[in-house]
């Protein structure tokens, strides 16, 4: 029976359910399953295509009203409630795209005309000027090349009858001209060709167009140059526009009468006027039409979406000939089952229809999907689990216990009050102010650290608990209560502290900072707790594999995995600890041997068992006791490699030989989905419907058993020495975070308080130091040092305690859910 309350221990319990929909209600029953969100549905067509599906025609008219959504959005510079009614939709979009296409055609149309009209009128004016110079005899002709000897043909004939361009012809000489424009960076090629194809026949003036001509379709700024050309003959007039065409220059007729230039130039300015009367008002109305489509743009595209995610869906159903209804499956969670009966009696009621969707719920041997009912808080270290990989049905989650040993590992590599309190009071802020900073809208980084705001306010927490116990606020040190130790007074040289009596209730004794063995003592405070934390995560993990074994009812499991794993870990390892507290709990300045090194006694553990030496023995009867737990170790090796295989082939031939196999799936317990009893009968009378079971029977293979156990069996026994090692990053990322702490501290402000100097200098230089080593605090060992510790929080929980008993088989469950189509449309 499913849960009234949902609970992150497991995943949700799920249950295979069979919708037979009336077409009349189909379309409202999916919107309010989407609307509910917690309906995944199964394709009942794989073999038929995209094109073949009965909704595909609805697809593609909302394919273009997405299109024309696209084209509004594209073209409003500045600037939901449901929609059903979409044939008022469609038709309302198709007439708003009508009225922009014809506004946007004319005023292209316009803006093409307004660029022609203001090229002529600089084509006016600067001919008109080459022109009154000429009638001076002040012009100044231009001609890019020559004939070889320096004159050109033209310019000699010119001269000879006292002829210059814009007087009258002499002695039958006549020079006719062609005017017009070009882009400034072609007019070199432009004067290259012309002289070679008129052979330096011609005489050429241009000048430069300062403003940039605007293209109305692209908006694409163009610099073009005005030219006069000069030359003799309709042949040679012939070939020069011709040429100007091929290159992209624009000709215009210009007469040669200064009255009528003047006219014209009148005129063109005038039709400027017009054209640009007719583009303001053309632009207030555009302008005022979309702004009335940007008023519903992006109502109108959620409900675009909505429909297209509705008709997907629909897309996925089967129709029933027999009863002419549409049939669905999908997975659902069992206790939400109430909930969307619910949701498919209001889409009746919508529908104004009396035949509401029949669901049924289906026996099926199927591997549901994995779901995980989380809340803001829980839900940043589900997501850290589910990047691992989505857990198997109904197995032990980590991630309930992430909650706690994530911000720990964090803490015991961060510890320091100073910069956790700067965590805590951060992720904080934005605990308070996470609906202001949601409407403000974020950046792609900012937005990471909002996500996982409660995973940062509780690594700050843990950080300020860990900085307590290294008794470590930003290098210092805190006296909080009476010391252990003291200091004798006016002493010189090599100076030894004096108990006092008293214990340091908790944490590090603040007079270990400052001494010379401070490092020496840490390190090897630190190093031990490490191994400590590390086989305690470790061993938790590997109990997580009972309440899975028993969960999917593999007994096996648990007497040849679970307990040679435990005794492998413990006889070793766990051994180590023991040793490191018992260690701690010796007060070696009243013993009269010196405290043995932990790491030789465990290595000569294996070298030469049985054989301690006295001067090394940390307690009586430690040969003796070494061995079993080497023999216990040696025995965990075989049962774990052989057992397992052994029994399962056991259990294959008492099947054999009762001449009968299970059913498929029935080997893994979690693949059953569990079904009420008062389900309704189907119209046929059969009882409770069945689904098609997924082929995942395989047959028995004694080789793959034997060499899937022989490769767990040796990756667990080699990853408790390396995983066991690789906890030492605790002690090591500890230590790092400490000295840098102190060498930042050092270079900054205690540089700054023994700075020698006037009250005024010394006080600006305590404000700079100051401010250098509040950023640098925060850059680096709060950011960056925050972040290398996330990372290596993360490794140890995904490879060294999920690799113990996170099966990760799982696949995570995708529900029809238009909230979140609406946070895709945000992003």
């Amino acid at each position: 029976m499913a849960t009234d309350y949902p609970s992150l221990f497991r995943s949700e319990e799920m249950s295979l359910v069979q919708l037979y929909i009336p077409g009349e209600v189909a379309h409202d029953t999916i919107y309010e399953l989407g609307e509910l969100g917690d309906f995944q549905f199964k394709d009942l067509n794989p073999t038929v295509t995209a094109f073949q599906r009965p909704f595909t025609p609805q697809l593609r008219r909302l394919g273009e009203s997405a299109r024309r959504l696209r084209l509004f959005r594209s073209q409003i510079l500045a600037l939901s409630p449901p929609w059903n009614a979409f044939d008022e939709l469609e038709e309302k979009l198709r007439q708003h795209e009508k009225r922009l296409n014809e506004m946007n055609r004319s005023w292209e149309e316009l803006g093409k005309r307004k660029s022609e009209l203001e090229e002529k009128k600089w084509v006016l004016r600067e001919t008109a000027g080459f022109f009154n110079e000429a009638e001076h005899r002040h012009t100044e002709i231009r001609t890019s090349f020559d004939d070889g000897d320096g004159t050109a043909p033209l310019l000699e004939h010119a001269a000879e009858y006292g002829t210059l361009p814009g007087e009258s012809s002499l002695a039958g000489f006549d020079l006719e001209f062609v005017a017009g424009t070009i882009e400034r960076t072609r007019m070199p090629t432009f004067e290259r060709i012309l002289w070679r194809v008129l052979r330096g026949n011609l005489y050429m003036n241009y000048s430069e167009i300062e403003e940039p001509f605007v293209d109305p379709v692209s908006g694409k700024e163009t610099f073009k140059d005005v030219f006069i050309i000069f030359a003799h003959g309709p042949e040679l007039l012939a070939k020069i526009r011709k040429v100007a065409e091929s290159m992209g220059g624009t000709l215009y007729t210009i007469d040669s009468s200064q009255d009528k230039r003047a006219n014209a130039l009148r005129e063109v300015a005038a039709r400027l006027e017009d054209v640009d009367q007719v583009l303001y008002n053309m632009g207030q109305t555009r302008r005022v039409e979309l702004s009335k489509i940007a008023e519903g743009l992006e109502a109108w595209r959620d409900a675009v979406r909505r429909e297209e995610e509705i008709y997907k869906t629909l897309n996925l159903l089967s129709y029933d000939p027999g009863r002419k209804t549409l049939v669905g499956e999908g997975w659902v969670p069992s206790r939400d089952i109430t909930a969307i009966q619910l949701a498919l009696r209001r889409a009746m009621e919508t529908a104004g229809t009396s035949v509401p969707a029949i669901l049924s719920e289906l026996r099926t041997h199927q591997t549901p999907p994995t779901f995980h009912r989380t809340n803001k808080f829980t839900e940043g270290y589900q997501t850290i689990i589910d990047s691992y990989g989505v857990a198997t049905y109904q197995e032990v989650n980590p991630g309930l216990f992430t909650v706690i040993t994530f911000p720990f590992l964090f803490a015991v590599m961060f510890g320091d009050i100073g910069h956790g309190f700067i965590a805590f009071l951060a992720a904080t802020a934005m605990i308070l102010m996470e609906k202001k900073l949601l409407k403000a809208g974020l950046d792609e980084i900012t937005e990471t650290f909002f996500y996982g705001r409660y995973i940062i306010v509780l690594m700050g927490a843990f950080s300020m608990f860990t900085g307590f116990m290294y008794n470590d606020i930003f290098s210092k040190s805190l006296s909080i209560w009476q010391s252990g130790w003291e200091w004798p007074s006016n002493s010189t040289g090599l100076v030894f502290a004096e108990p006092t009596g008293h214990t340091y209730p908790f944490g590090l004794d603040p007079n270990w900072h400052g001494s010379d063995n401070a490092l020496i003592f840490t390190n090897s405070y630190k190093m031990k707790m490490s191994i400590i934390l590390g086989v305690i995560h470790m061993s938790f993990a590997i109990c997580l594999q009972v309440p899975n074994h028993l969960h999917f009812k593999k007994y096996l499991n648990i007497y040849a995995e679970f307990i040679p794993q435990i005794l492998f870990m413990w006889s070793i390892f766990g051994y180590l600890v023991v040793c490191i507290i018992y260690k701690w709990s010796i007060d070696w300045s009243q013993s009269s041997t010196a405290p043995p090194g932990l790491l030789n006694m465990l290595i000569y553990m294996f070298l030469s068992p049985g054989t301690v030496d006295p001067k090394t023995q940390l307690y009586a009867g430690q040969g003796f006791i070494q061995v079993v737990l080497l023999l216990i170790a040696l025995v965990c090796v075989p049962w774990m490699l052989c057992l397992k295989p052994y029994m399962l082939y056991k259990e294959h031939q008492r099947i054999v030989a009762q001449g009968y196999h299970g059913l498929a799936g029935q080997e893994n317990g979690h693949n059953r989905v569990s079904t009420s009893n008062d389900l309704e009968e189907d119209e046929e009378g059969a009882g409770q419907a069945v689904a098609e079971p997924e082929e995942d029977e395989h047959p028995f293979e004694m080789g793959d058993i034997i060499i899937h156990q022989v490769i767990h069996t040796i990756e667990f026994c080699l990853g408790c020495i390396s995983n066991t090692a690789s906890y030492l990053r605790l002690w090591a990322l500890s230590l790092a975070h400490a000295q840098l702490s102190e060498v930042l501290y050092t270079m900054t402000i205690e540089n700054a308080f023994l700075f020698e100097g006037n009250a005024i200098a010394h006080t600006i230089f305590l404000v700079i130091m100051f401010a250098m080593w509040f950023t640098l605090t925060l850059a680096i060992l709060c950011v960056m040092e925050g972040l290398s510790a996330f990372l290596h929080a993360l490794r140890l929980h995904w490879v060294e305690a999920n690799g113990k008993h996170y099966m990760a088989g799982g696949y995570a469950f995708t529900p029809l859910n238009f909230a979140t189509l609406y946070e895709e449309d945000e992003q």
